[in-house]
């Protein structure tokens, strides 16, 4: 069946980076579109990145691009978010998602499979 699973996550201070790995498996990776995802303490999971098979530019949120950076191995079957300049309303604990597609996914019911979702906390 198909996994997901993240790691990374953690406790860093303001300004700091923090850079999120997520490992897949089950699927087809080279023909999958894969996302990031976010949901914060009393909130909705809201989109961060995607990145599709075929070489297209990845996708961002307004809140977080410029710096952040979303890249995937398809060797290793690996999905990463690197994480700069970090503010504390970037808290929120951080999910992978994957679905087959070449499109720049941002919407949540557009993804079959998800990992657990990994901790970020960024102090003031």
């Amino acid at each position: 069946q198909v996994q997901l699973v993240e790691s990374g996550g953690g406790l860093v201070q303001a300004g700091g980076s923090l850079s999120l790995s997520c490992a897949a498996s089950g699927l087809t990776f080279s023909r999958t579109t894969m996302g990031w995802f976010r949901q914060a303490p009393g909130k909705e999971r809201e989109f961060v990145a995607a990145i599709s098979w075929s070489g297209r530019t990845p996708k961002y949120a307004d809140s977080v691009r410029g710096r952040f950076t979303i890249s995937r191995d398809n060797a290793k079957n690996t999905v990463s978010l690197l994480m700069n300049s970090l503010k504390p309303e970037d808290t929120a604990i951080y999910y992978c998602a994957a679905r087959s597609g070449s499109n720049l996914y941002t919407e949540e019911r557009q993804y079959d499979y998800w990992g657990q979702g990994t901790q970020v906390t960024v102090s003031s």
